[in-house]
């Protein structure tokens, strides 16, 4: 019986000492970033792209990304347009394409509280400007219970969609809040 049960601690501190090991490749606070459902659906989504992207561009030219807009008002945006815009980034540059961080540039018409919003017509003019092959679009559209989420890479000097990708996020409490007007 005292044998049964110092098996049983044994096992169980094993267990534990296990639980508090990290991999050094993945770290717990990334874990619980991707686990996020929210961050785990942008991260998919810029998987998705970069998968598309594969031969199609130079390794030595950057990719700029605008903000997600809102489809029924383009020159508007959110929270939510602004988070998915960065994550989408942040993803894309985790996967090793060189991303332009345009808050960093002076000679970029930032809107104040929208972020990097690029009319079609400024698509090619900042892309020339800053060496980018591509940019990253993208608009939201919300309805009662989600919100349907576009994005494509365009390349600048003929219009053309190199890669997109839809999904959907539901509009629960988190999302609902990004979507506020403040």
């Amino acid at each position: 019986m005292r044998s049964t049960f110092l098996r049983a601690g044994v096992l169980a501190m094993t267990l534990v000492l296990g639980a508090c090991a990290t991999n050094p490749e993945e770290s717990t606070d990334y874990t619980a970033v991707s686990a996020n459902a929210f961050v785990a659906a942008n991260y998919r989504a810029a998987d998705a792209l970069a998968g598309q992207l594969r031969g199609k561009l130079a390794d030595d030219k950057p990719l700029i990304m605008a903000t997600i807009v809102n489809i029924d008002a383009l020159d508007q945006t959110s929270m939510l347009g602004r988070l998915v815009s960065e994550q989408l980034s942040t993803r894309l540059a985790q996967g090793g394409m060189r991303m332009l961080e345009l808050k960093l540039r002076s000679s970029i018409y930032l809107k104040r509280g929208q972020g990097e919003l690029m009319l079609t017509r400024e698509i090619g003019d900042v892309a020339h400007a800053h060496n980018a092959q591509a940019v990253v679009v993208g608009s939201y559209a919300e309805t009662r219970d989600a919100v349907f989420i576009n994005v494509k890479v365009i390349q600048p000097t003929t219009n053309l969609v190199l890669a997109g990708h839809d999904y959907v996020l539901a509009k629960e409490g988190t999302v609902r809040s990004m979507l506020q007007s403040y």
